[in-house]
């Protein structure tokens, strides 16, 4: 199953381990289960209803919230690194993080985003494929990779969902390949921005009103885009009226139907 969100592959450079910004620090030491007077936080967490969770019952929840913990990121930091042993499985509580790939000569390829209610983890593998570096702050709940798997194998409504996760992940694989492969720099973006309000609505947030945690430079790295020429597109789809700039990390798409006969080419 991939990496949620993500595209594939490559090796760490070396040196890569003395750049991990992860540790202990960044864990609450409380588990899920030790909350006072709430044996199964589990139960009321607001992400349930759309995370992978939400196909186990109340008892499966107790057996997992008895050894979850929470982490917590800050901007810029990294969760794991591409070849980390996978030693746990995650949930995205609030926040956003972006995962990306690294060649050998230091050119980096996005291959996802995740947000509020996403699954992380390459279930069954040995190691991440990709490195996950939070865009913002973050809360996640982590969830060791045997009780986990063991649930998977005892749970057929928990493997259903997680297969679900790995189908959205390579219809997303699939799509960026198209974006990467035959999209002109103005389809590509508008593709971008349909998918990013495609995701707010899965949230319960507003389609139109875009929340754009990653910079531009990211969005390219994503796109496969130049910095450069990212912006120019933006201002272009500006210019039309087909979007509208708003607050810092908001983008208002003005008109849809424009935006979908972009995308479309």
């Amino acid at each position: 199953m991939y990496e949620t969100g993500s595209v594939a592959g490559l090796s760490k450079s070396a040196g890569w381990s003395a750049m991990k910004m992860v540790s202990d620090a960044g864990m609450e030491v409380r588990s899920g289960g030790s909350a006072v007077g709430d044996p199964n936080p589990c139960a009321d967490c607001d992400v349930r209803s759309r995370a992978v969770c939400a196909a186990l019952d109340n008892s499966e929840l107790a057996e997992l919230a008895s050894v979850n913990r929470h982490r917590s990121l800050e901007s810029g930091e990294c969760l794991f690194f591409e070849g980390d042993p996978n030693e746990a499985y995650y949930v995205v509580l609030d926040g956003s993080l972006k995962l990306y790939k690294l060649l050998a000569d230091g050119r980096r390829q996005v291959t996802g985003f995740l947000f509020k209610g996403d699954f992380l983890g390459l279930t069954f593998a040995d190691e991440h494929s990709v490195t996950a570096e939070a865009l913002e702050g973050v809360k996640l709940c982590q969830m060791p990779r045997s009780t986990f798997e063991m649930l998977v194998g005892d749970s057929h409504s928990l493997g259903r969902k997680l297969l679900q996760v790995a189908n959205r992940g390579i219809a997303s694989a699939q799509e960026q390949m198209l974006l990467l492969g035959r999209k002109t720099a103005l389809e590509r973006l508008a593709s971008f921005l349909l998918w990013l309000s495609a995701r707010a609505e899965d949230r319960g947030d507003s389609p139109s009103k875009l929340y754009v945690p990653m910079s531009r430079t990211d969005m390219g790295d994503y796109l496969g885009l130049t910095v450069e020429t990212v912006s120019r597109t933006v201002t272009k789809l500006k210019t039309s009226g087909v979007i509208h700039l708003a607050d810092k990390g908001i983008i208002e798409i003005s008109d849809l139907d424009r935006l979908e006969d972009i995308a479309a080419g």
